[in-house]
């Protein structure tokens, strides 16, 4: 297999005008009208400096877009690759608003790498990493939890996203079958206390019931998303074509359970860390600070803060950490 690995980041400007105007013409509910979820933390050069100072192992960055580009971006950089949404994605599912149908069609992008970690624009790399961290004899690597998958109070896209994506994942495995198969990579001392949950979930041998989620870089092969797409290309499409996230979404979360559960990965340690956005962020620095995690994913959230001050204090931490700028800054 090529030895390159590639990353694949996905970034919208939420400021951007035209895209304003572009997705407003298929707007249906007010969540899909969200400003907390597309609104610009103006910190994505922090990534890129983490990618290069971290990662230098890494082939090509292909940053995915609307079209639109950071000022700062050095669109010359040997490195990037940008690409637009039209490049990869079928005309019939544009244009998207759904990171979901963007994620699910990676698979398309010319000259990918058969290795690649998917990005979003939220995760920073705080320190050193080696391939080993994403892909070992070029298996991915994967942190093995299954959870009960727990309903919201409210009626929630991304729950009933993965409800879909489990029904699909029972629809193609033997639970019992695949812990015969995988007990020491569902089970590993890699993982901690965190087996403790896989086990209790092993009592219930019919069916698996839900995995938790690491928000960290994520390491595919293309080729797992090609063989989902033979199998359930019709589902694939109908879900493709949901221009704002919805129930009947799927996403690349099935290609992640789907290699899961076959065995298809190499036991690791979680090292990654979620923090948001509050009013007092106190404790978000002390954990950025810390220098405990190799990965972290810096989330906004749909609710009332002092935006631009909380954005601030993140933002001059990560600045503490990462103050030159990369050479994919102009």
């Amino acid at each position: 297999m090529d030895e390159k690995i590639d990353f694949v980041l996905l970034w919208v400007d939420g400021n951007d005008q035209k895209w304003q105007i572009e997705k407003r013409k298929y707007i249906v509910n007010k969540d899909d009208a969200n400003v907390n979820r597309y609104r610009d933390c103006d910190n994505l050069q922090y990534l890129f400096r983490g990618i290069e100072k971290y990662a230098k192992w890494v082939n090509k960055i292909y940053f995915i877009t609307y079209g639109h580009l950071p000022k700062w971006l050095n669109t010359n950089n040997e490195k990037l690759v940008i690409v637009n949404h039209n490049d990869f994605i079928p005309k019939e599912y544009l244009p998207t608003f759904n990171s979901n149908v963007i994620e699910l069609n990676i698979h398309r992008i010319k000259n990918l790498s058969e290795k690649f970690v998917l990005f979003n624009d939220d995760f920073f790399l705080l320190k050193e990493t080696k391939p080993e961290d994403f892909f070992v004899n070029d298996v991915p690597t994967d942190t093995y939890v299954e959870c009960l998958l727990c309903p919201p109070s409210i009626n929630d896209a991304h729950f009933m996203m993965k409800s879909n994506i489990i029904y699909l994942i029972n629809k193609y495995f033997n639970k019992k079958e695949c812990i015969r198969k995988n007990y020491f990579k569902y089970i590993n001392p890699k993982y901690g206390k965190l087996n403790k949950s896989t086990l209790y979930c092993m009592k219930y041998k019919e069916k698996f019931l839900g995995f938790k989620s690491f928000h960290e870089p994520y390491a595919y092969l293309k080729q797992t998303f090609e063989t989902i797409w033979e199998k359930e290309g019709q589902l694939l499409d109908e879900a493709c074509h949901n221009k704002f996230r919805t129930s009947s979404d799927l996403g690349h979360f099935l290609c992640k359970y789907w290699r899961m559960v076959s065995g298809s990965f190499v036991p690791k340690k979680s090292e990654g860390c979620y923090i948001y956005f509050l009013n007092d962020n106190s404790d978000n620095i002390k954990e950025l600070k810390s220098n405990k995690y190799k990965f972290v994913c810096i989330n906004d959230v749909l609710m009332d803060i002092d935006f631009e001050k909380s954005k601030k204090e993140i933002n001059d931490v990560l600045n503490e950490l990462f103050p030159k700028k990369s050479s994919f800054e102009i």
